[in-house]
């Protein structure tokens, strides 16, 4: 495996992200502790702060806390509600932007991307920060911000990137590692959660210093599987490669708020989260084989499955949840509140190794609904919405279902139609 001698990867990281496209888009809220919720802020006493502002973290608001306690560490905080599909525009633009000045090697999140430097950026790796900082700044707006990590891999400008946020540049040199990644808590190594944490210590590893010390098999038997093994040569500085991911499901879930916890309430938006997962399957042209469907209680849970035969079409799938929600309905009082609704299409298939049983091959009524639900997808293509569905079409509270914030997944504009 080689082992650059020089900087090869730059690693970008944009700070607090959803909260700084909203301040570039509302005036009203720059240089505010900014906190972005889910639902309307009528609603907000009962839900959570899912993304801050820098000036919400510098008052010790992490990402994820409930508003209440929110406000207890800061009384001023701004509550707004997010708008996903502002994100993505403003996604898009920030990725034109930078392509402009380097080729973008991997998008990781909608927040963060990775590089390959050329010979030029390699000599000056600080140009390169201030000409990307300089481009966002005038083309996109100076109230989205990003710090930059430059390092030998990807694993070290990843850590690297998160030293000096916000708006900071860190470059860490082949030569003057491993001294930087000394004092860092487990936390700040991408991979190292906390129950692997604890795993370590019962190994006797308590520091990056010791785990440095390791050797590569050690800790591919600590991991139980080949990514220790990856850790331990990415953070010696070798030139890591990601392995290739495999799409293994679609699915949709959604947080309702209070007034819309009722069994009989959820199902349609039941029906809606599956209808456009569905949609994202056919249009990246695979099958499923089972879906399943899962609902969080204010007291416990409750998920069932079932098989579907090779499917990707509205009807065919819209059944098979019609099927569990009616088992559902039978194992659970009406009483029930319902906080949470999920649905996950699985064991999917690509269009090219579909395999059908004769029967269902020559089942009339199956091809007349997929010919339906291609037809359909194409008349929403065609005008840019949604203008035929299946059934009903009941939005949950809040709107965005399956088009919300996200962090891995960038939405298309086709997930808000």
């Amino acid at each position: 495996m080689r082992k650059p001698e020089t900087i090869e990867r730059l690693y970008l990281d944009f700070d607090g992200f959803f909260a700084s496209v909203m301040q570039q888009a509302m005036p009203a809220l720059r240089g505010r502790p900014v906190g972005v919720i889910p639902f309307e802020t009528d609603k907000a006493k009962y839900t959570v702060v899912i993304a801050c502002s820098k000036e919400a973290k510098a008052k010790g608001i992490p990402n994820v806390i409930a508003v209440p306690e929110a406000k207890k560490l800061c009384p001023d905080l701004v509550l707004v509600t997010q708008r996903p599909d502002l994100f993505r525009r403003a996604h898009n633009a920030l990725l034109n932007e930078i392509s402009c000045e380097i080729p973008i090697d991997t998008v990781k999140s909608i927040d963060e991307l990775t590089c390959r430097l050329g010979p030029k950026d390699m000599a000056d790796p600080e140009g390169l920060a201030a000409r990307l900082k300089k481009r966002i700044a005038a083309n996109v707006g100076p109230h989205i911000t990003c710090s930059i990590g430059f390092a030998a891999n990807r694993m070290l400008a990843k850590i690297a990137c998160k030293i000096d946020k916000p708006n900071g540049v860190t470059i860490w040199r082949p030569q003057d590692m491993p001294s930087p990644l000394l004092p860092l808590p487990f936390e700040d190594i991408p991979g190292i959660g906390a129950r692997l944490e604890r795993r370590l210590n019962r190994a006797g590893i308590w520091t990056v210093e010791h785990l440095l010390k390791t050797q590569p098999k050690q800790l591919r038997a600590l991991w139980g599987n080949v990514n220790g093994e990856r850790m331990w040569y990415g953070l010696h500085g070798y030139d890591v490669q990601a392995q290739p991911t495999h799409r293994g499901m679609y699915g949709h879930s959604r947080v309702l708020p209070p007034e819309a916890r009722k069994l009989h309430q959820c199902r349609g938006f039941a029906r809606l989260l599956l209808t456009k997962a569905a949609r994202r399957m056919r249009r990246d042209r695979y099958y499923s084989n089972k879906l399943w469907l899962w609902l969080d209680l204010r007291e416990g849970g409750w998920f069932g499955q079932r098989e579907l035969p090779c499917v990707n079409d509205d009807q065919a799938i819209l059944s098979g949840l019609g099927a569990l929600w009616n088992e559902a309905a039978d194992e659970l009082p009406k009483r029930h509140e319902i906080v949470r609704v999920g649905v996950t299409l699985t064991e999917i298939v690509p269009a090219d190794g579909r395999q059908l049983d004769m029967f269902l091959n020559d089942d009339r009524d199956r091809q007349k609904w997929e010919r339906i639900t291609f037809s359909i997808d194409a008349l929403n293509r065609k005008f840019g919405k949604r203008v035929v569905s299946v059934g009903p079409w009941t939005p949950p509270p809040g709107g965005y279902a399956g088009g919300k914030i996200a962090y891995t997944r960038i939405p298309s504009a086709e997930d808000f139609w």
